[in-house]
């Protein structure tokens, strides 16, 4: 089955599940960063950020679409990196 045969909910569902794969995957990298957890997970929220943007946009979608598409993810990686660097730079 075609992604673009996938009903909405499913492929928002797909969204979910690989935002949080992705997001276990850099808190694994950022506990061995050899500049510490806080400063690596900004890091790697920052390009994982720009690599969605990335995406979104070579693949087209619709920033505020009815689905979530790469640029929700884009943006929940956004907010997540400026949590954490207002976090390491108040610790």
């Amino acid at each position: 089955m075609a992604a673009k045969d996938l009903p909405q909910g499913l492929r928002s569902a797909q969204v979910l599940v690989r935002f949080g794969f992705r997001m276990a995957i850099m808190i694994g990298f950022a506990m061995f960063a050899g500049v510490g957890f806080g400063k690596g997970m900004v890091a790697l929220l920052w390009m994982s950020a720009l690599i969605c943007a990335f995406v979104g946009l070579a693949r087209r979608e619709t920033p505020f679409a009815k689905q979530l598409n790469h640029w929700d993810e884009m943006t929940a990686y956004a907010a997540l990196c400026a949590l954490a660097t207002g976090i390491v730079q108040h610790s």
